[in-house]
């Protein structure tokens, strides 16, 4: 049997990017994007704009599985933004994905799509809780769950929703305890990407944050269905020292502002 073939929406992101580099020996990588990082992804980068429908059937050729990274990335994103790359976008893709006969689409939703949990300090949050978007952003990574789910119900098209944490190579980068507990580290990231792509489930929502002794938001799901074991937490770092607060931290009236 060959590798799969797995699309990469947003290649040229931080995470697209990193999971280029980290999958390439594994599966056939098709990569989407708009800068290149290097050379090699410029030579193998395609292009198609997230609004543009007609752009994406000739990328789903032979794809197994798209990742679908690609997308307004802020918080802070106006509602022009995500119009067009989140929600439109999000449908463009999914349409793609059906009609070319792709299995599995992983997506990347965002705690975001739940934050308005964390501004009101309603812990802990459950994949089976409504969304809350606490943002713009947030509610387009809410409907692109929902649409996710009517793609599975409907047409059979696996569905997996990773509602990602905050991804960076240093926790410490940041002094906001909120940011802290939903640290993603970039190894558990390729983890659990690498389990959304092969995991037997063929729907879900799913948290992925690495194992933060501080966080809010339930893992057991993503550990039982999808087989993930994340291995990183932010308080193995140089310097970090959690302060227990019960019920958790204070989060400021601003969130998710300048996350």
């Amino acid at each position: 049997m060959g590798k799969r073939r797995v699309l990469i929406t947003g290649a040229t992101g931080g995470i697209g990017a990193m999971l280029a580099l980290r999958l390439r020996d594994d599966y056939d990588l098709v990569q989407q994007g708009r800068t290149p990082k290097d050379e090699r992804q410029e030579a193998e980068l395609r292009i198609a704009d997230l609004g543009e429908f007609d752009d994406w059937p000739p990328l789903m050729e032979g794809v197994d599985t798209v990742v679908h990274l690609a997308g307004a990335a802020s918080p802070e994103s106006e509602w022009d933004t995500v119009l067009e790359a989140n929600i439109v976008g999000t449908r463009n893709v999914l349409e793609a994905a059906r009609l070319a006969g792709v299995r599995r689409v992983v997506y990347a939703s965002s705690n975001h799509a739940m934050g308005m949990y964390d501004r009101r300090e309603q812990w802990p949050v459950y994949p089976h809780h409504l969304p809350r978007g606490d943002s713009f952003y947030g509610v387009s990574k809410g409907f692109g769950e929902l649409l996710g789910r009517y793609y599975h119900d409907e047409y059979g098209l696996d569905f997996i929703s990773l509602r990602i944490g905050w991804v960076t190579d240093d926790p410490m980068s940041a002094d906001e305890e909120l940011l802290r507990a939903m640290w993603l580290s970039p190894d558990d990231a390729e983890q659990v990407i690498r389990r959304a792509i092969e995991a037997e489930t063929t729907y879900g929502l799913f948290y992925a944050i690495s194992d933060n002794p501080n966080r809010r938001w339930d893992l057991t799901n993503t550990l039982l269905e999808l087989g993930y074991r994340p291995a990183d937490s932010w308080t193995e770092f140089r310097g970090a020292s959690e302060d227990v607060v019960e019920g958790g931290a204070t989060v400021r009236d601003s969130w998710p502002e300048g996350s």
